[in-house]
């Protein structure tokens, strides 16, 4: 672990002054320094911590994973790395890690997070590393070693009436079985884990992300060759049922040769337990010529309200809106629940190769009803300024945002130019939350209808976000059972 001082940022053409978070000081042949990459960002009272990939190798992963954790509601900050885990720090045994999820256990106080060890750039285990304040962490503990694992996720039920009060869940998939879902179930503070277990209908899918309501009933929504879907357990983690269909997802993909993350959803909980999913989706736009982010909620994981247009900007313009992460204040819920999205963004989603790439943030202060204005956090940023993988340049396949002690704080990968060859690319937050004026302008996109026969132009070619087990062409179009 190492403290880092806070670097105050003001980007060219920011609308907010960002702080530095973190730096990749390792030295190792395999990875492209400099770099830092995929950040998820959970909060429990005033302390936030954010988990993210160190030195991103183009085969796949980080030389290891790093944290940042803020104890003063984002005030302050200690940065450090995950020990243990990779050869690249404190004794690890595996050559690189992904995939970084964070969680907070409240009845057995204790921080997790859920990560992806590899060894030569295949997924072969999901860890999960524990710590009582955020910021000194446990070697990993082994959840599944399988191998072909891939894209894991993690969370906790900590409503102190639910039955089933201190279980966490950890959700991933296998690649190498068509994206087989897995879940796994502890009971203990992640010390240890219960047996993999299946959906009921053995499905697949990709980049779930399990939610507890306040019953205890867990629903995992997550996104499978263009169709979003979900499943639950009423039972702790027991048994899991089978997937039922949330809605279609028309996805334009991003110009540039940028990792896109798949398309894939974000998804938190409002104080009520209503559920709210985000993702990218061009249903909205004629000749799906740029994806909007879209909305979707539900209250008990089953039934699910028809997608609608978080209108970040005008339903005419031509901004590309991708790779959003959610956050929702916990003690607000209902028509008057606090939403920040944020999100990267192209001004101009037909660009070819001279993208330039921007982070965004919007608001809502009544439950998705209605949203500020787009407003820019960092950009421009050249796509060349950024590491390569398999699947395109990157700086994410997810984002979050995480309420702590009422303020919203973001956590994304900012590049800039390169120097001497050297990447510069690493994690920031804002020096102040992303909150709104009383009088800010809110947009509404009430009557708003997808375009009738809307079709996006992606196809979903891999089971796995590194491109290392293709889809079979027969398999590559959405399933004919969908409403």
């Amino acid at each position: 672990m190492f403290g880092m001082a806070i670097a105050l940022v003001a980007g060219a053409h920011a609308q907010t002054t960002l702080i530095k978070l973190s730096s990749d000081i390792f030295h190792d042949s395999d990875a492209q320094h400099r770099t830092e990459v995929e950040p998820d960002t959970f909060a429990w009272g005033s302390t936030i911590v954010t988990g993210f990939q160190v030195a991103r190798i183009s085969g796949g992963g980080g030389a290891d994973v790093g944290f940042a954790t803020s104890t003063d509601a984002g005030k302050t900050w200690t940065s450090g790395y995950l020990p243990g885990l990779t050869d690249n720090y404190k004794g690890g045994s595996f050559t690189a890690a992904s995939d970084a999820a964070v969680a907070y256990d409240v009845k057995h106080k204790v921080w997790m997070i859920s990560t992806l060890p590899l060894t030569n750039n295949q997924g072969e285990a999901v860890a999960t590393s524990r710590s009582a304040d955020g910021i000194h962490w446990s070697k990993p503990v082994i959840v599944d070693n399988s191998g072909s694992d891939d894209k894991n996720w993690i969370a906790c039920d900590n409503t102190t009436t639910s039955p089933h009060y201190g279980n966490c869940y950890t959700e991933w998939d296998e690649p190498a079985l068509g994206d087989l879902i897995f879940m796994s179930t502890s009971t203990d503070g992640g010390l240890t884990w219960g047996p993999a277990m299946n959906t009921a209908d053995h499905a697949g899918g990709i980049g779930g992300q399990p939610l507890v309501l306040p019953n205890g009933t867990v629903v995992v929504p997550i996104s499978t060759l263009g169709t979003m879907i979900a499943f639950r357990s009423t039972d702790g983690g027991k048994s899991w049922t089978s997937t039922t269909v949330i809605a279609n997802q028309n996805y334009r993909g991003e110009d540039g040769g940028l990792r896109d993350g798949f398309g894939m959803p974000t998804a938190q909980i409002d104080g009520g337990g209503k559920i709210y999913m985000v993702w990218p989706d061009c249903s909205f736009r004629s000749g799906c010529s740029t994806d909007d982010l879209v909305l979707t909620t539900s209250t008990n994981g089953t039934t699910w309200t028809k997608i609608a247009r978080i209108p970040i900007d005008p339903i005419s313009s031509t901004v590309d809106h991708f790779i959003p992460g959610i956050g929702i204040d916990r003690t607000t819920s209902g028509k008057t629940a606090h939403l920040a999205v944020t999100y990267y963004y192209y001004p101009v989603a037909a660009c070819n190769n001279s993208c330039k790439l921007y982070v965004g943030y919007t608001v809502s202060q009544n439950g998705g009803a209605t949203w500020t204005k787009g407003k820019e956090l960092a950009g421009p940023m050249q796509l060349s300024w950024l590491p390569n993988s398999q699947n395109g340049l990157m700086v994410a396949d997810y984002l979050a945002v995480a309420y702590a002690s009422g303020n919203p704080f973001g956590v994304f990968a900012v590049a800039k130019a390169p120097s001497n060859g050297v990447f510069n690319e690493a994690m920031y937050t804002t020096k102040a939350p992303l909150l709104a004026a009383a009088d800010e302008p809110r947009f509404s996109s009430k009557g708003e209808r997808p375009v009738p026969n809307a079709k996006g132009k992606y196809v979903w070619k891999y089971y796995d976000d590194d491109g290392n087990y293709p889809i079979p062409p027969s398999r590559q179009v959405r399933p004919s059972k969908q409403k």
